[in-house]
């Protein structure tokens, strides 16, 4: 299991340094392999979700995971017509995607009571869940900062190691439960070797190419997001358990699915976006 999640692990964190460097040399300003890397999360994310989720309150998988491509699609009409703004093109998907929940619940109601409402807010919760908080990725790398990409790489790297520092911490130190109902494998000392690989994350990168305003700052921003990955990966775990599963799907090997692989990123994408755009 171990050499199975190293392996799988640094695959994925190989692809997607591909993907940052490779946007840089490809379209100037319009992140192709960002664009696509995020309309396969909300496809692929998306249903995982919707399959998570027990009848009768399993929302139409169709309109979840429309809504939720919708909303990462919405990151980039501005640069294609020349006006508008993102947050408010992903209020009217939201919008819309309420509106067409609730038509298509008068289409299919026959007088079952108790299911309506929990559809209706399992499709606004994936739709929200996936479609917005990745959306804080791409607006990272639209910040006009002359190492965006960086920016964007510290997002998903420190959570990311953050995850592995915790797993391998906790798996040969861990003896102390952390939230023995929601995550029984969690444990104290696993949450400190995370923060310390994360923190490291920080300051390395800083280290080389100085993008915080010291080593202080560096630090900051690796504790803040590292506790946002791990509310993240605990968020999803809330998911699952209430949905009796222990993974969103078996598509990554040593992983389970892609949501079990990006769930503490969503959480930290929102964090870095506004300790980097408020600095």
């Amino acid at each position: 299991m171990i050499r199975t999640r190293v392996i799988v692990g640094t695959i994925l964190a190989l692809a997607a340094g591909g993907i940052l460097i490779g946007d840089d040399h490809l379209v100037p300003g319009w992140f192709p392999c960002l664009f696509v890397c995020l309309m396969a999360l909300g496809v692929i994310a998306g249903r995982e979700l919707v399959r998570l989720i027990p009848s009768p309150f399993k929302p139409s998988e169709c309109l979840v995971v429309t809504g939720t491509v919708l909303c990462l699609a919405a990151n980039w009409v501005p640069l294609a017509v020349g006006s508008g703004t993102v947050w408010q093109l992903v209020v009217v998907v939201l919008a819309a995607t309420l509106m067409l929940a609730l038509l298509l619940e008068m289409h299919r109601f026959t007088g079952e009571v108790g299911v309506v409402v929990p559809r209706l807010g399992t499709t606004m919760l994936a739709v929200s869940y996936l479609g917005v908080l990745p959306c804080f990725f791409a607006q990272i790398r639209f910040l006009p900062h002359p190492h965006a990409s960086l920016l964007l790489a510290l997002t998903i790297f420190v959570p990311k190691c953050n995850d592995i520092a915790a797993f391998f911490t906790g798996t040969f130190l861990g003896r102390h439960k952390m939230t023995p109902v929601l995550s029984p494998k969690k444990t104290w000392e696993g949450f400190a070797g995370g923060m310390l690989g994360g923190v490291a994350v920080a300051v390395g990168v800083h280290l080389v190419q100085p993008i915080f305003g010291g080593t202080l700052e560096a630090i900051g921003f690796g504790l803040a997001v590292g506790i946002a990955g791990i509310l993240g990966d605990l968020s999803e775990s809330l998911i699952k358990r209430d949905c009796q599963t222990k993974d969103a799907s078996k598509s990554i090997p040593g992983f389970g699915g892609l949501l079990d692989v990006v769930d503490s990123v969503l959480f930290a994408a929102p964090v870095a976006y506004l300790w980097f755009s408020w600095k």
